[in-house]
């Protein structure tokens, strides 16, 4: 499959798809970003449907994070367009954006000293004064259980873990009740047993009809939980589709430079992903 300077479909192995594919609640056509003269973006096709767990890999650079910012409409494409809900993102209010969509970013420290409890309040903050308000204390109070930080709620946010913060920051974003979640590596800073967890709650909230884009490094894992995957390539879709078809040994050794195995798991029959060493 050649790489291409747009979408390249992979086409998928299973069943053919239903009759009633839902339309893509985010789309991307010919989205490029250049920052200080870097072309980060390369003309980026992109779809990501409800009820999908889709997400995003490569390697260090490919262009992961800055497509999902562009996505969320915190970064401003210099070709292109993209879209939410069939509009574009530049007529959106940051307010009524922030209704429909939630982001998750790599880096979510919290230097001043706001309790667990409080941060995850934060999320509530864009239905402030509207009916949904009467929502706040059972959505935050789902939201940490979710997460497990309950017992943390009245924690100082700079005293906890990594792993705790990065969970803390989860819990805030699934408080804000968006059925768009964009989660740029949620897995990266957590034990086993909490990332398991977080994927576990991403594949549910996808079952559940939300549109569900998460930026991942583990291939077993995107293998494991995504319904749909792109491939990128300093700044460009080297192939999307099904986990199958997209993450062959040839195609990962050519994208990360890295020779590798790819084994069906003897249980699931999912792709396991094995360096050669």
């Amino acid at each position: 499959m050649s790489i291409r300077e747009s979408l390249t479909e992979v086409p998928d192995a299973a069943a053919p798809a239903a009759p009633s594919t839902p339309a893509p609640s985010l789309a991307a056509r010919g989205l490029s970003v250049t920052i200080d003269g870097a072309r980060l973006l390369d003309d980026v096709d992109f779809e990501a449907r409800p009820g999908e767990l889709h997400a995003l890999l490569g390697p260090n650079g490919a262009g992961k994070s800055t497509l999902l910012g562009a996505l969320a409409g915190d970064v401003t494409p210099s070709a292109g367009t993209a879209s939410l809900d069939g509009r574009p993102l530049a007529t959106w209010k940051l307010r009524e954006l922030a209704r429909v969509r939630a982001v998750l970013l790599q880096q979510h420290e919290v230097f001043f000293p706001f309790t667990v409890r409080e941060v995850v309040e934060m999320g509530r903050a864009p239905w402030r004064g509207t009916a949904a308000e009467d929502d706040d204390e059972r959505m935050i109070a789902e939201a940490m259980a979710l997460t497990d930080i309950t017992a943390l709620a009245s924690r100082s946010v700079p005293s906890l873990s990594g792993g705790e913060r990065a969970r803390a920051a989860l819990a805030r974003v699934l408080a804000q009740g968006a059925s768009t979640l964009m989660l740029d590596e949620p897995t990266a800073a957590l034990d086993l047993k909490h990332q398991e967890d977080v994927m576990r709650l991403a594949r549910e909230r996808a079952a559940s009809g939300d549109t569900v884009i998460v930026v991942l490094h583990d291939l077993n894992v995107a293998a494991a939980y995504a319904d749909r995957v792109t491939l990128l390539q300093r700044g460009r879709v080297v192939a999307s589709g099904e986990p199958r078809a997209v993450l062959t040994a040839e195609r990962i050794a050519a994208v990360y430079g890295q020779a590798v195995e790819v084994l069906e798991h003897p249980r699931t029959g999912t792709p396991l992903i094995l360096p050669l060493r």
